[in-house]
């Protein structure tokens, strides 16, 4: 593996923009900004502060228990506090807190200000050359 890819900061993998929605988003809206913005998270912002974040599994579970999607908000539902990195930190850092959180999507903030957001997918293509070595060795 490319160590290297591990040391860099994390500004350099993430994703930007960031998408976002208020807590007062009701979830049959939130699910279709997820479909329709073809993401796996919201990060949930009410003036300018970070309240939490809404995922598909959040989505999922809350329509499994039979919460009623047009009345329940994002708020009822996130995962809050919201955890975060800051940009420069290394993706060591990012990775290491995922990995122990069990989240596959991180918030990435500079100065306390959200700019992008770091997925397991963002990582998965960092490391697809050294992915696709290892394929070419087992196949």
């Amino acid at each position: 593996m490319d160590e290297t890819i591990l040391e860099r900061p994390t500004e350099e993998l993430m994703s930007t923009p960031v998408e976002t929605t208020d807590p007062g988003t009701t979830i049959d809206e939130t699910a279709m900004t997820l479909w329709n913005l073809h993401v796996g998270a919201l990060v949930v912002v009410e003036d300018d502060d970070l309240r939490g974040i809404v995922t598909e599994s959040d989505v999922v579970r809350s329509v499994g228990a039979e919460q009623d999607p047009a009345t329940t908000t994002v708020e009822e539902i996130m995962t809050e506090p919201v955890v975060t990195v800051e940009a420069s930190a290394p993706v060591r850092t990012a990775v290491t807190r995922m990995n122990r959180l069990t989240i596959k999507k991180l918030p990435v903030t500079e100065d306390g200000v959200l700019v992008g957001i770091l997925t397991t997918t963002d990582v998965a293509n960092a490391l697809a050359p050294d992915l696709e070595d290892v394929m070419e060795l087992v196949f």
